[in-house]
């Protein structure tokens, strides 16, 4: 039997690895999103009992300890979290996937130290690099964590001198790296980079604003999948390797997405403090805003534009989910639907605080998943819609990233929306977005703006359409 287990263990790991690729697979599509994280969860399930059954484990009670405090935590998260906030906790999961890798690194020193053997190089270089992309993991996240539940201003912040200060932190890790290569066991040394690799992680997000908070979270994603596979080669695991790089590869594959929706570098999102979260702007509810007519429209008559047009198309925004309003939203397009009104939803890569953060938000409403398309397959449908009805949507929706070569969001990708018959907008006020410049579909002819809370608005818009 001891001879069988190694080979039986790095078989389950292939079998593993094989239902993490299917998982994926299946996470491409909203369809079969949750089949692939059933399989992914499966996979996770074989590969953590096969590394049990390895006989270098040596103590059961307290994994199993770790096991069921870790299960309750996030069965009781599960269940308690709403879907609005399902950001910060994704954020909270990379952090604590980097503080893992990061921790195993840490052990794996110790155990060198407590035993006064100096490890082998290519262990200590590893170790690093898990220190490093953990420790930036962990504290970047918190950060975000921060930003998006509002602890912290959404705000970039940033100081004079701050890219100096931060290639020095960086030029301090390399240099105390340089040293443990050839004095390994030099403790104060090893805390000390460990310590400026959380300062790292820190500096690296709070001068990026809260609304690149997407693709902020896809890179510190695929930080936590480096950090893993750095970790599966300190421990010389090969499950952890192939998980971690797969995570991590999906993670850039993923943030490279969001940045080619939004027309920017990863290194504009990284380095520039873009925008300025929600700014000034007229608050009234319509009127004129400087020399730009603003139109606004009432419930009643919204929902008689609504009720009797052929086609609608509906565009979620972050509004939507600050709101909460998912549910009214589902109601409405019933409502809608009941009168014969063909209802779609046209889905920006970037809205929201996380990818897919609209989808999940439609999702737990119970929206079919054929009636979500993607900004390409609907923007040649604008033209042929009635209504476009825009809930808590801004910088995706403005036509200066496509008309004003002068605006810092032209070339932007975005939705349409004006191209449609008519646009109605429900937002609070003419409050800029993130990007903190002027919208200008609040103020084209065939816009009409629903000033109020989203959900407040569509409960009533749902209420008028049901008189209809």
């Amino acid at each position: 039997m001891s001879e069988f287990l190694p080979t039986g263990i790095q078989l389950s790991y292939i079998v593993a690895a094989s239902l993490f690729f299917l998982g994926l697979k299946k996470l491409s599509s909203p369809s079969t999103a949750r089949n692939g994280n059933l399989l992914a969860a499966i996979a996770m399930l074989v590969a953590i009992v096969a590394t049990l059954l390895d006989a270098q484990v040596l103590n059961y009670p307290m994994i199993l300890l770790g096991i069921a405090i870790g299960s309750a935590i996030g069965a009781i998260a599960a269940q308690k979290v709403e879907m609005t906030a399902m950001p910060q906790m994704v954020g909270l999961f990379n952090g604590f996937g980097g503080a893992a890798s990061a921790l195993i690194a840490v052990g794996e020193f110790w155990r060198y130290y407590s035993s006064f053997e100096n490890p082998p190089l290519d262990t200590t270089i590893t170790a690093l690099l898990g220190v490093l992309i953990g420790g930036i993991t962990f504290t970047g996240s918190l950060v975000a964590f921060a930003k998006l539940q509002g602890i912290m201003t959404g705000r970039p912040i940033t100081f004079p001198l701050q890219q100096p200060f931060n290639a020095l932190l960086l030029g301090g890790f390399l240099a105390g790296s340089l040293y443990l290569c050839l004095n390994p066991l030099n403790t104060p040394v090893f805390l000390g980079v460990v310590g400026i690799s959380l300062i790292l992680g820190f500096m690296f997000v709070i001068p990026i604003g809260g609304g690149d908070m997407p693709v902020v979270i896809s890179l510190l994603n695929s930080f936590s999948g480096l950090a893993a596979s750095a970790a599966g080669f300190v421990v010389m695991n090969n499950m952890l390797i192939v998980a971690g790089a797969l995570v991590g590869a999906s993670g850039i594959i993923l943030t490279v997405i969001m940045c080619k929706a939004m027309n920017r570098s990863l290194t504009n999102v990284l380095f520039a403090a873009f925008g300025t979260g929600e700014g000034g702007g007229a608050t009234g509810a319509g009127g004129d805003a400087g020399e730009k007519v603003v139109r606004s429209i009432d419930p009643e008559e919204s929902a008689m534009m609504l009720g009797y047009a052929r086609s609608i198309v509906i565009v979620p925004g972050y509004g939507m989910a600050v709101a909460q309003a998912q549910h009214a939203v589902r109601e409405l397009a019933d409502q809608l639907e009941r009168l014969g009104v063909e209802v779609k939803y046209a889905i920006h890569p970037v809205a929201g605080r996380m990818p897919g953060h609209m989808n999940v938000l439609l999702a737990e409403a119970n929206v079919p998943y054929e009636l979500l398309c993607d900004m390409d397959d609907i923007n040649p449908e604008f033209d042929r819609t009635d209504v476009a009805l825009v809930i808590g949507a801004n910088d995706v929706v403005n036509p200066a990233a496509r008309d004003n070569s002068a605006s810092p969001i032209y070339g932007m990708p975005i939705l349409e929306v004006d191209k449609a018959g008519h646009t109605i907008v429900i937002k609070r006020s003419l409050n800029t977005g993130f990007a903190g410049i002027d919208n200008d579909l609040f103020y084209k002819d065939k816009t009409m703006m629903l000033f109020g809370s989203a959900k407040d608005i569509v409960t009533k818009l749902v209420g008028e359409v049901k008189q209809l």
